[in-house]
């Protein structure tokens, strides 16, 4: 089984049960959740003219290829309603995928690990809470979580 990080967010609708919906999708398709960090209120990133995003982190373990774990991750986006009008827009659920058992990869469809978790406060700070260890290139998710201390990131 490989262990990887999700993150999960939201920002459009009952955030928070989507992304428990998310949790159990991922369940039901063979994605064991090992840890799942607390829910967050964290400001978009990206375009910031919308409402304010309710993040969490996932640890979990599979035995899908990490191209599989995304198309599962997708799916669980599509049922839930996911539609992609413009890219960091407002989204009824995202799952990202953040690591995957220290697989380094990039490809048109998936980079790993994620292109941008080293600067995302919100990616960083539920993750450091669950998994401060893990290595998202050469620091760990504490260290680069570190640098995110003062960001308007609030526990739920």
């Amino acid at each position: 089984m490989a262990r990887a990080a999700l993150s999960l967010g939201g920002n459009i609708g009952d955030v928070r049960a989507t992304i428990a919906g998310a949790l159990h999708l991922l369940e039901a398709a063979g994605v064991h959740v090992v840890a799942r960090s607390s829910d967050y209120r964290t400001r978009p990133w990206g375009k910031t003219d919308q409402p304010d995003f309710t993040n969490v982190s996932a640890v979990v373990e599979t035995a899908l290829s990490p191209t599989e774990l995304l198309a599962t991750c997708l799916e669980v986006e599509r049922r839930l309603g996911r539609v992609r009008h413009e890219r960091w827009g407002p989204r009824v659920i995202d799952i990202d995928l953040i690591t995957y058992d220290g697989v380094r990869m990039d490809t048109p469809e998936l980079t790993l690990p994620h292109r941008h978790a080293h600067e995302r406060g919100f990616v960083l700070i539920p993750l450091a809470e669950i998994a401060p260890d893990l290595l998202i290139g050469d620091r760990t998710v504490a260290e680069l979580a570190a640098r995110f201390a003062n960001d308007p990131i609030e526990k739920l």
